[in-house]
């Protein structure tokens, strides 16, 4: 007789109590459509004027500069990541190690050989229906696994659809694709291309000043030391 009597509290409570469902419910509403709702894969805005806390300008020891529009709503994460290290200066003087052509410029080792990264750790991958066209800027993958991206990306010439969804595809060259173009070829090239400075654009960072190569100077003979002044 107990027994029955606390079964039918129970069905009583449930159903004497229609707001606290509701209110369940209504609670649970919003997560389901958070979990449905897809993602949202904004266009490239190829204007240098907005927007520039997502631009990436690279500075390159041929003097180019390079500008690439940084796309959150692609990979947050990554675009975070590139941020963050060049406004620590951390791209500042490394090479483009592995440069094919025909196919895309890679850096962001400070190592040079292509095995190097940053402190931090590793990223998950954000693998995105956004083609791989000229000009696009993507993360590298330290090893085989997919959440091994760090610090190095790569610039591609060319469109290369196979890399789709297999590499995190997160910005576009938006000014000075021809920059990009003319990085030296080699893995590594004898004479490797250069980031002398990466910097958000939001933070007017100016050019640096390139200090021109070394050239030898000409030998001091008698007839310099006894030339006439000018």
């Amino acid at each position: 007789m107990f027994a029955r009597l606390i079964a039918l509290g129970a069905l009583f409570t449930t159903f004497a109590s229609p707001a606290a469902v509701a209110a369940q419910d209504a609670a649970a509403e919003p997560a389901a459509q958070a979990q449905e709702e897809p993602r949202r894969f904004l266009p490239v805005n190829f204007n240098v004027q907005e927007d520039r806390e997502n631009i990436l300008v690279l500075d390159l020891s041929d003097g180019n500069r390079v500008q690439i529009r940084l796309m959150p709503s692609w990979a947050p994460a990554h675009v975070e990541r590139i941020k963050t290290l060049a406004r620590d200066g951390f791209y500042n003087g490394v090479i483009f190690h592995r440069v094919i052509e025909g196919f895309m410029a890679q850096t962001g080792d400070p190592t040079g050989t292509g095995r190097g990264g940053s402190e931090l750790p590793d990223l998950k991958e954000e693998f995105n229906p956004m083609p791989h066209l000229r000009g696009t800027l993507a993360m590298a993958r330290g090893a085989n696994s997919e959440d091994s991206a760090n610090s190095q990306f790569f610039i591609v010439f060319y469109p290369r659809f196979s890399l789709d969804k297999k590499y995190t595809n997160f910005g576009r060259v938006i000014s000075g694709m021809a920059a990009v173009d003319a990085i030296n070829r080699g893995e590594p090239p004898a004479n490797p291309t250069r980031i002398v400075q990466a910097s958000i654009a939001a933070d007017d960072m100016p050019a640096p000043t390139l200090v021109p190569a070394n050239v030898p100077e000409a030998p001091i003979t008698a007839d310099v030391l006894n030339a006439p002044l000018r």
